[in-house]
């Protein structure tokens, strides 16, 4: 399912946040947006999972206009992460899963086999199967995330958006969650704060800088030494992965002037 941002902009009490952003995401494509701190990541992500209305521009889903979705019809196509989740209910963490289920529930809410296999199989997927009885507010944080991004694969949708999604996560486990989303067969939009990863595992790169995108395509070719000094303020070095031969980087500070 493929995503269209067109002409994207977000102005609040008067800062324009985001200006004029146009990205595809193709269909099953993992797509990263990285830039610095305050760059409007976040803000560009959440107004493509509805929780900020843009000041102009569009989103689309498979060709259809975001807006003119029912909450419910958006739920069914797209699930998302978001950076910051507050939750003050201490669900269990298998009720909590659960809850991605609800797009796909009539009004009077009945949990249904299929919907506690699809359940069991996402905590499964995210080596987190074993928490199920768990409350929520008891785990830590890595494994908050992983029940986080298992509730929204219940969830079963075409599009996933994802807000550092790698947060409180230690390496290994780093290296699993983006390795699942890129195997899911899913098209997923997220941000990145580590580039070596948005290299290794993602289609496509849009750097976002002061709300506008600086530089789109494929890792190799917009993660250059001089747009990391222009962007991020340092020196980059390019190197070949010993294993894989894919791009990283290394970074030192830019020399004095």
């Amino acid at each position: 399912m493929r995503v269209e941002i067109d002409a994207l902009t977000v102005e609040i009490a008067g800062a324009r946040l985001v200006e004029d952003v146009t990205l595809r995401a193709g269909s099953g494509q993992l797509v990263g947006l990285v830039g610095p701190n305050g760059s409007g990541k976040s803000t560009l992500l959440r107004c493509v999972y509805r929780a900020l209305r843009p000041s102009a521009g569009s989103v689309r889903i498979g060709g259809e206009d975001l807006r003119t979705m029912t909450a419910r019809e958006g739920a069914r196509r797209l699930a998302a992460l978001p950076q910051e989740v507050v939750a003050e209910f201490d669900f269990t963490v298998a009720e909590t899963v659960a809850m991605g289920r609800l797009p796909h529930q009539g009004p009077m809410v009945r949990t249904t086999d299929e919907d506690r296999r699809t359940c069991e199989a996402a905590l499964e997927s995210v080596g987190a199967g074993h928490l199920a009885d768990r409350g929520f507010l008891t785990l830590s944080g890595g494994e908050k995330q992983r029940v986080l991004i298992a509730r929204a694969l219940a969830q079963q949708p075409q599009v996933l958006v994802l807000d550092e999604p790698t947060n409180h996560l230690d390496i290994a486990q780093q290296l699993e969650v983006l390795a699942l989303v890129r195997g899911s067969g899913l098209t997923a939009l997220t941000a990145l704060h580590d580039l070596n990863l948005a290299a290794r595992h993602c289609d496509i790169v849009h750097v976002i800088d002061g709300g506008r995108i600086a530089a789109s395509g494929p890792p190799h070719d917009v993660l250059t030494p001089g747009l990391l000094a222009e962007v991020f303020g340092v020196r980059a070095h390019r190197v070949p992965h010993p294993e894989t031969g894919a791009l990283q980087l290394l970074f030192d500070r830019l020399p004095s002037a």
